[in-house]
């Protein structure tokens, strides 16, 4: 994860991600390696997060935008979304507390 922010602030909008799950897995987006960069806009107005998702074609990109909505309230003032897609999302992006999280529901990684 590649950050232009400063470190205080990176590490509270991390935080603050961590509460975002993942609708099917279960597991937060940041554990999961689902997020690829956080940098502020042009402007330095709002947050641009680089994240993919597990599967090109998840439908829940509306329930992980509000979560994140949530998650960050109080922490940024506005965010914008950037969903990628290269390069594409594997498991070897999960972080070691991903993959206990994981084990623990019963996924086998």
């Amino acid at each position: 994860m590649i950050t232009a922010l400063a470190p205080d602030k990176f590490d509270e909008v991390v935080e603050g991600l961590k509460e975002v799950q993942d609708p099917e897995l279960g597991v937060n987006i940041v554990d999961l390696g689902l997020i690829y960069d956080l940098a502020w806009d042009d402007e330095a107005t709002a947050l641009i997060i680089s994240m993919t998702l597990t599967s090109a074609g998840c439908p829940l990109t509306d329930v992980i935008e509000g979560d994140t909505a949530n998650a960050l309230d109080g922490i940024v003032d506005a965010f914008r979304i950037n969903w990628v897609w290269m390069p594409p999302w594997g498991p070897e992006r999960i972080t070691d507390d991903g993959r206990e999280m994981m084990r623990a529901l019963g996924f086998s990684i």
